[in-house]
């Protein structure tokens, strides 16, 4: 048993050293941009856990919910009233778009969170800024993705990090950032007849 943990305490310090000599050159620090795509459960699950790290940090965020509307979501309920101060929650849309049926609206929607976005990303005090199912009004064409992209690139802080979620981002986006995470589905209780949970997806 003896060499048994002496060869995997020669292997433990090779994997340090390596490592250790790899974090030296890891030194600078920015705002990253971050999406999360995919088909996958988990890509707001993800960013919210974020947002948590976020106001541990003491880290001012904001979250712009597209999409979604008036739908109920725990994540919403639970950062409003347990965080009132280190978040600021805005919801643009009147639900998803198969239950709207009202292509202008869902625009006007859609543009009236770019604008609060905006307004978040532009002001410094917010480090964190999560812009949930933003990707499903690009995917339709609500937001206009080459604006949304340059004025990531040139107006974003340099130290401010932004989130981008939900499926099927755009080309254009996935260059942009500097972190994009795909969830692939393997297998999802929906097929089998079971709705959506409390607690877990929403």
């Amino acid at each position: 048993m003896t060499d048994e943990n002496d060869r995997h305490r020669a292997k433990m310090q090779k994997i340090k050293a390596a490592r250790d000599k790899l974090m030296e050159t890891k030194t600078e620090e920015k705002g990253l941009i971050v999406v999360h795509t995919g088909p996958g459960k988990g890509k707001s699950s993800s960013a919210f856990g974020m947002l948590t790290r976020c106001i541990q940090h003491g880290m001012q965020a904001a979250v712009v919910q597209f999409i979604k509307g008036t739908w109920y979501t725990g994540e919403r309920d639970f950062f409003k009233s347990r965080f009132p101060d280190e978040v600021t929650w805005v919801t643009s849309g009147e639900g998803f778009t198969w239950e709207t049926q009202d292509k202008e609206r869902d625009i006007a929607a859609a543009q009236a969170g770019w604008t609060r976005a905006k307004e978040f990303i532009r002001d410094e005090t917010y480090r964190f800024v999560l812009l949930d199912e933003i990707n499903i009004a690009l995917r339709y064409d609500y937001l206009d993705i080459d604006e949304v992209v340059d004025f990531l690139l040139t107006e974003k802080p340099a130290m401010t990090h932004v989130v981008l979620t939900g499926r099927n981002a755009k080309p254009e986006l996935i260059e942009a950032a500097d972190l994009v995470t795909e969830m692939t589905l393997l297998k999802h209780p929906f097929k089998d007849g079971i709705k959506a949970q409390a607690g877990i997806e929403f």
